[in-house]
């Protein structure tokens, strides 16, 4: 124990060991002691020289120490102490100030000493076995290693970690932990353990971090909270930004609701702590990775849907026109609610119809556009302000014509401030950043709307008193002439290459002012600095677009003469090479990359993200537009309507191939209702014909019992025949009601059975498809008439019969009775012979009934033939339809082999020329050439 009192405790006598010396020594005594307590002086040793000597700790105690971490675990004390040196060992955070170079050998060191602990795998999962344990003196500094370890070689042992068992869950836990210190710590290892590892971070999305961290928010004061809402607020985005899968996690977990108390600020808004303004921005970026543009567009449209429907958006614009907001914060919020709202109908209107607190209430897109036209406002704020005006115009063509139409004569109020007035004022005005905005913001206003476009030509402005109103058109022409700075020079060509683009009218328009054709031919054609090549592109661009869209309505600008202008003035190879500086300059891939405009310096803002996209599209056309000849524009123009007429005739009978098969599925489908109403009405009459027989069975057996009573043999026998009379005639009664209740149901059946016939013989006529299906129908229609028929002389018969029977009766009755009961009798008597005589009348129109039917069947007759003779010549003009088809297939293979012909020709001439010394330059041709063929054999498979 003097050993450890000499390097612990006071001094010893004689002279003192090096620290290399001691820390040998140590190692030894950790490594060779056999008592608990040695091995823990020992290590308590190395942890207190671990700073001062952490070379030599490192190199010499390292594998002694994780061995302790091995063997030891029963200990926590020493495992305790064994962490804190690893952890002082490999961590390169120096409380006291050192030189950069001093610094950089540090964190040389640490990486160093992490890679010799990571190289066995097995280390890593060690460490995380020992985080399960709940002591304090080892959960804390093994989080705190393994915090460290992340942080010299993430990658490594984030893979690590990953394919070890548990092992993110055990890294979970820690945010459980009751104690502060521990869980404040995970948070900042997780921090570590989610950078740039997506599958990390959907286990930990799915191990219920969402709802921890949230919880944890909320307990801390969510934005009035301290850095722990920091810490947590960085995990959530390192969860969700780049990463679909939680942020439709989140989504769908209805999380997006629990951020709206986030942004509730009260009506004092002087008191902003550093801290909470931290909190708010990161607040704010979680809710901008949400709705990202580089979002799919199908999870930014849903999300962007839940914000408005919790009120996340209105909170935000509650924040928005507040009052005492720093700068900062104000900044961040407009871009947030730039992209709450890009692209989304719904929380564009409700954005249109926020006012801000002032006296009048004005629009808050009119307050914000003062903000953007005022030079004394940050630049960032005004670039935030532009960045949200272009959200509110993007696919919103509902709110590019609200603004386009404050700039017309008819809707301008002279009372207020308009938006229009706003744009104009900035365009105009001598600050060349407000140009450049104004004209950006407008050129937005335009985007992908030609009836805009159509109804901006009609705005005038008045320049100066006692001259005549302007359009706003010749107007920006008239700047740009004027040679004004490069910003502002950039911004109102971008806006013209905008309005006119894709818009006849406005080239017309354009063109019409006899001074900007030369103008812009003598900006392309000069050789100009560095500065001004940005320009001449500009130019080029605009001058391409008048040629490409130009519909040749006015006789001096055609697009041919446009094109020998350009050939004389400029010469093609120039005008194409001018037309590159703009893809070519180094801001442009900067403003290519993303929607939000995001410059350094005011100097820097030339680009708009949707111009490039409109560059992009237009580069290539153009180009090929000025190197084509009149003679191949025209034969494209004919390739163009040949196909379109081909197309047309396609498109024709794919419609009526569609409606056929329409009617087709409609025409089967009613077959087979019919054909189950036919087999009940067949069920129904199986079942008629059984009762039938059983009444011929009962009156058979009747006629048998009054054949054999007929006999008069004395006047008991006699009144006994008509007490078996008057039973007999109430059951014929009876039998006589069921039998008209039975013709009434077959007329009713009858009748219905017309109505399906007619019906049937209307769609006949649209089509031929279910012809058979119709005959079968028929057949069956007849043969139920012809059991109609059947049972109608069956109950002839049967009445015929009951008039013998009665007359029989009769007969015995008048010799039987007497006087008084016969006239009783008779009185019966007559009672039946109505009752049959109106049966009788009843069975006679029901046969008058049956002859209708026989005449509705010569009508349907008729029908199916007319029917027949329709759908001969709906086939007759299919088949003309299809030979005319074919004919244009022949001539379209016909002008592909001509085609081919003069290509072969043009290719042999080119050969000539080029043996002949000649130099040929057709790549542009043959380029052009291919791309036709392309396209028409492309058209021939469709």
């Amino acid at each position: 124990m003097n050993f450890f009192r000499g390097v612990m405790g006071g001094q010893a006598a004689g002279p003192q060991p090096s620290g290399a010396e001691t820390i040998h020594k140590l190692c030894d005594r950790v490594a060779s002691s056999t008592l608990l307590e040695d091995r823990r002086d020992a290590v308590r040793a190395l942890k207190s020289l671990s700073k001062k000597y952490r070379m030599e700790v490192g190199t010499q105690a390292m594998d002694h120490l994780i061995n302790i971490l091995q063997t030891d675990r029963s200990d926590s004390e020493i495992l305790g102490y064994a962490l804190d040196t690893l952890y002082n060992i490999l961590c390169n955070d120096e409380e006291e100030e050192q030189d950069e170079n001093a610094q950089k050998q540090s964190d040389d060191l640490g990486a160093q000493f992490t890679e010799q602990f990571v190289q066995d795998p097995e280390h890593v999962t060690l460490l995380l076995t020992l985080l399960e344990e709940f002591d304090f003196h080892v959960r804390w500094p093994g989080v705190k290693l393994l915090t460290t370890l992340l942080k010299n070689q993430g990658v490594q042992v984030q893979g690590i970690i990953l394919v070890s068992p548990m092992g993110v869950s055990r890294l979970m836990d820690l945010l459980a932990d009751s104690r502060e210190v521990i869980r404040n710590d995970g948070l900042l290892l997780l921090q570590q353990l989610t950078k740039s590892n997506a599958a990390i971070q959907k286990i930990v999305a799915f191990e219920n971090a969402f709802e921890r961290l949230l919880d944890i928010i909320t307990e801390e004061g969510s934005s009035d909270g301290g850095i722990v809402v920091e810490d947590c607020l960085l995990l959530l985005l390192n969860l969700l930004k780049n990463n679909s899968s939680n942020q439709n996690f989140f989504k769908e977990g209805s999380y997006i609701q629990r951020m709206k108390p986030w942004f509730e600020i009260g009506d004092d808004n002087s008191g902003w702590s550093a801290q909470k303004v931290t909190n708010l921005h990161l607040m704010l970026q979680l809710v901008r990775v949400m709705v990202s543009p580089v979002n799919s567009p199908g999870a930014t449209s849903s999300c962007q849907k839940s914000m408005y429907q919790c009120g996340l958006l209105q909170q935000l614009c509650t924040i928005l026109m507040a009052t005492g907001v720093p700068a900062d914060i104000l900044t961040e919020t407009i871009n947030t609610v730039s992209e709450v709202i890009r692209g989304s109908q719904v929380n564009q209107d409700y954005f249109a119809s926020v006012n801000a607190p002032s006296n009048p209430p004005r629009p808050a897109i009119v307050v914000l556009l003062m903000s953007m036209v005022n030079e004394r406002q940050p630049f960032v704020l005004r670039c935030a302000v532009l960045y949200c005006f272009q959200c509110f115009l993007y696919k919103n063509q509902k709110g590019q014509g609200e603004i386009v139409a404050t700039l017309l004569p008819s809707t301008i109020d002279a009372n207020s401030i308009s938006a229009g007035q706003l744009l104009c004022g900035g365009l105009f005005s001598v600050d060349s950043l407000s140009n450049w905005c104004a004209a950006v913001a407008l050129a937005h206003s335009l985007q992908d709307n030609l009836t805009q476009k159509e109804q901006l030509l009609r705005v005038q402005l008045a320049t100066s008193l006692g001259k005549p109103p302007v359009s706003l058109l010749q107007q920006c022409t008239n700047i740009l002439s004027q040679g004004s700075k490069v910003q502002t020079r950039v911004g109102l060509l971008m806006l013209l290459c905008t309005w006119i683009n894709n818009c006849p009218i406005a080239v017309t328009h354009f063109l019409h002012n006899q001074e900007n054709v030369p103008f812009l031919t003598a900006q392309i054609s000069e050789n100009l600095g560095e500065d001004e090549r940005l320009v001449q592109g500009l130019c080029a661009l605009l001058l391409g677009i008048c040629i490409y869209y130009n519909d040749n309505s006015l006789e001096n600008n055609t697009k041919d003469k446009l094109k020998q202008l350009i050939e004389k003035r400029i010469g093609k190879e120039n005008f194409v090479e001018k037309l590159g500086f703009i893809t070519k300059h180094e801001l442009y891939s900067r403003a290519a990359q993303k929607p939000q405009p995001v410059f350094l310096s005011p100097e820097q803002m030339l680009f708009d993200h949707e111009f490039t996209k409109l560059v992009k599209e237009l580069e290539g056309v153009i180009t090929k537009a000025v190197h084509k000849s009149n003679e191949e524009e025209k034969k494209e123009e004919e390739v163009k309507k040949t196909l379109e007429q081909h197309d047309n005739i396609v498109t024709r009978y794919k419609e009526l191939i569609r409606e056929q098969d329409t009617q087709i599925q409609e025409l089967k489908e009613q077959v087979g209702s019919m054909s189950s109403q036919s087999e009940q009405m067949q069920t129904t009459v199986t079942q008629q014909l059984s009762q039938i027989q059983q009444h011929k069975d009962q009156y058979n057996i009747l006629k048998l019992k009054l054949g054999k009573d007929s006999q008069p043999n004395s006047q008991g026998e006699g009144s006994q025949v008509n007490g078996l009379q008057t039973e007999e005639l109430t059951q014929l009664r009876e039998e006589v009601e069921e039998l008209c209740k039975q013709r009434a149901l077959l007329q009713t059946q009858l009748g219905d059975k017309d109505t399906l016939k007619s019906s049937l013989t209307s769609e006949t006529a649209e089509s031929s498809a279910g012809g058979s299906d119709d005959t079968e129908m028929l057949k069956e229609l007849e043969g139920l008439r012809s059991r109609v028929q059947s049972q109608l002389a069956e109950i002839n018969q049967m009445k015929s019969e009951r008039q013998e029977l009665l007359r029989r009766a009769e007969a015995g009755s008048s010799e039987a009775v007497s006087s008084s009961d016969g006239a009783v009798d008779a009185a019966k008597m007559a009672e039946v012979e109505s009752r049959l005589a109106a049966q009788t009348t009843e069975m006679e129109r029901l046969k008058g009934e049956a002859q209708s039917l026989s005449e509705s069947r010569a009508e349907l007759d008729q029908q199916l033939a007319a029917a027949t003779s329709t759908v001969a010549i709906l086939q007759t003009e299919k088949a003309k339809l299809q030979s005319e088809v074919q004919d244009s297939k022949k001539e379209q293979d016909d002008l592909l082999m001509l085609l081919a012909d003069q290509d072969q020709k043009i290719h042999s001439l080119k050969q000539k020329l080029k043996d002949l010394g000649e130099t040929v330059d057709d790549e542009d041709d043959l380029d052009c050439r291919d791309q036709t063929d392309e396209d028409y054999e492309d058209e021939d498979e469709d």
